[in-house]
């Protein structure tokens, strides 16, 4: 029988080819710098693709992949790969989760002593044959405060080498737990305003999204320590690039070091090559022997596992789980993962606890990946969409989060019932999920029965039980042009505080959403997406 056949599209370590091709179980081509033309050309042949960070698997090249069954991405982020068409043709998409944690904070600290001490300008300064040894006085990274935003695998690690240099370090993490603070001995703040009031060094360490892009802009830098010194290794756009040269450029940021930038390569124009007292690096921070040397090894035997074995693990778009199984659980992992978003809209943002009740049916199985697809769905407004099931419960651990299941052997009012709770801050959320036949509905809120498609957006009010506020809430939606596609109520008692959850058919803009909240008898309006 043919071996399957694996294309390595970018260069991984030698190990890492040696894996793959031991045993003589797959036949192995290694092909590098191959344009998207080319890469569909090459690839409906061949049954996985190996790649890193320069080769970009599109949808182009996943759907000319007639045979392709498994990509493997040699690191931990998959931007450069189409997830979602690669889900949908059934590929199963891998990385290496925790090879590059090491490397990447050794290179973030690295940047630290480089910008305290200017060692990359005076290196070029005395290669130019000059000695201009009053141009490049430093400062002493003793008794200095680092501000590290976002205290997950590298931020942890750059903290303890920190704290090792005799600095003083503050953390901003609205997902880590005050436990996990102290055990990392760091100061926990709660706005991000007193870090960069109080930081001389500043380094970040959070996932691109929504809300943490430019999370360093113009009016944010205005607000740090004049003389502060900023890194960044962890994603391009979490820094106004231009705000950071001209904070630069008038001395209020007194040096900064990039390793990753907006756009990649960075441009021949970009005003950051002529900015002063800046240390540039091309993304380096995986860029050890060490680290290309793992994660070549653990994406070599996670490929060889899919392809040889048909075990799944280190994936991304699946549950580690075989055919069979899945086929069983595959609603509740999609359920669980909703479930799992809509609590995490509604707990506080430092939980501590995190629990799964599981009762009925769903017992009868391995609950592990159910498990793992509700982490993930909790977890995803903290960490982006680089967290999956396979890293959700060491992300958790990072977060001081910690998990736990229990399980009722009688069912009760359903045949199936999932229950989450999550606490933290003095106060805990509950929603609960069940499944009538095959069709799966929210059932409860906070100890409350309501019932509420668990997709698309949801408007979760509490509100004075009094005659005509339904009809209230459904004008004021309706003069917005905002339509409601189902409705479920619930009440403690009547004329108490009555529970009203709303499925829409568009999400309310944030000038209608203040309009409801303060409006009389309401005393919470809540917009949820799933």
């Amino acid at each position: 029988m043919t071996p399957p056949k694996v294309l390595i599209a970018d260069a991984i370590s030698q190990r890492g080819v040696d894996e793959l091709s031991r045993d003589s179980g797959l036949d192995v081509t290694v092909k590098t710098g191959l344009s998207e033309r080319d890469l569909v050309d090459l690839i409906p042949t061949f049954s996985a693709v190996v790649v890193r960070s320069q080769t970009k698997v599109t949808a182009d090249v996943l759907n000319a992949g007639a045979k392709l069954r498994v990509v493997g991405r040699a690191g931990v982020g998959v931007d450069n790969v189409d997830v979602e068409t690669a889900t949908r043709r059934g590929i199963i998409v891998l990385n290496a989760p925790g090879g590059n944690t090491v490397s990447t904070a050794e290179h973030a600290f690295s940047l630290l002593l480089s910008v305290a001490r200017k060692i990359p300008q005076a290196d070029a300064n005395v290669r130019s044959k000059n000695w201009d040894k009053k141009n490049f006085e430093g400062v002493e990274l003793y008794n200095k405060t680092l501000g590290i935003i976002g205290m997950g695998r590298i931020g942890s690690e750059l903290s303890r080498r920190a704290i090792a240099f005799g600095m003083r370090v503050v953390a901003y993490d609205p997902y880590l737990s005050a436990t996990r603070a102290r055990s990392l001995q760091v100061e926990l703040v709660d706005e991000l305003d007193d870090l960069l009031a109080n930081a001389d060094f500043i380094s970040l360490h959070t996932p691109l999204t929504s809300e943490t892009r430019h999370i360093l802009d113009a009016p944010r830098l205005r607000k740090t320590k004049r003389g502060v010194r900023i890194i960044n290794c962890a994603r391009g756009g979490l820094i106004d690039e231009n705000a950071l040269v001209q904070a630069l450029q008038d001395g209020h940021v007194a040096g900064a070091a990039l390793d990753v930038f907006e756009t990649e390569p960075l441009p021949a124009d970009s005003p950051l090559r002529s900015a002063p007292n800046m240390v540039l690096t091309p993304h380096l921070g995986a860029s050890t022997a060490e680290a290309q040397e793992s994660v070549g090894i653990e994406i070599a035997q996670s490929i060889r596992a899919a392809l040889l074995e048909g075990t799944i693990r280190n994936a991304v778009n699946m549950p580690n789980l075989d055919a069979k199984t899945l086929a069983i659980i595959g609603p509740h992992l999609r359920f669980g993962e909703k479930l799992g978003r809509f609590l995490s809209q509604i707990a506080p943002k430092r939980a501590e606890t995190l629990n799964i009740n599981y009762s009925g049916k769903v017992n009868e199985v391995d609950t592990t990946a159910i498990t793992r697809s509700i982490l993930k769905g909790f977890l995803q407004t903290a960490g982006g969409s680089e967290v999956n099931e396979v890293n959700a419960p060491a992300f958790a651990e990072s977060l001081g989060l910690k998990v736990s299941e229990s399980r009722l052997s009688a069912p009760g009012d359903y045949t199936d019932m999932l229950e989450l709770s999550a606490a933290g801050e003095g106060k805990t959320v509950l929603v609960g999920g069940a499944f009538f036949g095959a069709t799966s509905r929210i059932v409860s809120i906070n100890s409350r029965p309501v019932e509420a498609r668990p997709h698309g957006v949801l408007l979760v009010l509490e509100n004075t039980d009094r005659p005509g506020m339904v009809g209230r809430i459904g004008t004021l939606l309706g003069n917005h042009g905002v339509n409601i596609a189902t409705m479920s109520l619930s009440r403690n008692q009547a004329g108490g505080t009555a529970l009203t959850v709303l499925n829409l058919d568009t999400a309310p803009d944030a000038a209608l959403l203040e309009q409801i909240r303060t409006s009389e008898d309401i005393h919470s309006a809540q917009v949820i997406e799933l």
